[in-house]
């Protein structure tokens, strides 16, 4: 089953479960703010990412980081900041990572 990762009321998240829903794709949701990720499960977004396609530098929280927490994202940092990670994450059950949501990359997965 494919996993959700996002905050409940991000209009991406709405966009994304929306399409999967409608396109008949089972996946299980995991709210980053009632459930967060762990050290080990964002470290493994982040290999198979990088911070530059995993952090959303358009967020309000991005936007209120000092300089030099903009310059050097940390994992302690996104772990208490989990709203700086971009949405929606979608771990596939091959552990393939997408990030984000748009139509051609989500029919892929359909």
């Amino acid at each position: 089953m494919i996993k959700m990762y996002g905050i409940k009321n991000c209009d991406t998240i709405k966009k994304a479960q929306k399409f999967l829903i409608n396109h008949q794709v089972d996946f299980e949701f995991i709210d980053l703010r009632d459930n967060p990720i762990n050290k080990t499960k964002l470290q493994t977004f982040v290999d198979k990412l990088t911070w530059e396609k995993l952090i959303n530098k358009r967020s309000t929280t991005f936007r209120n980081l000092n300089n030099k927490e903009k310059n050097n994202i940390t994992l302690e940092l996104v772990l208490k900041n989990p709203t700086l990670i971009k949405r929606p994450v979608l771990v596939m059950n091959n552990n393939d990572i997408m990030v984000g949501f748009s139509e051609k990359s989500y029919l892929k997965i359909c």
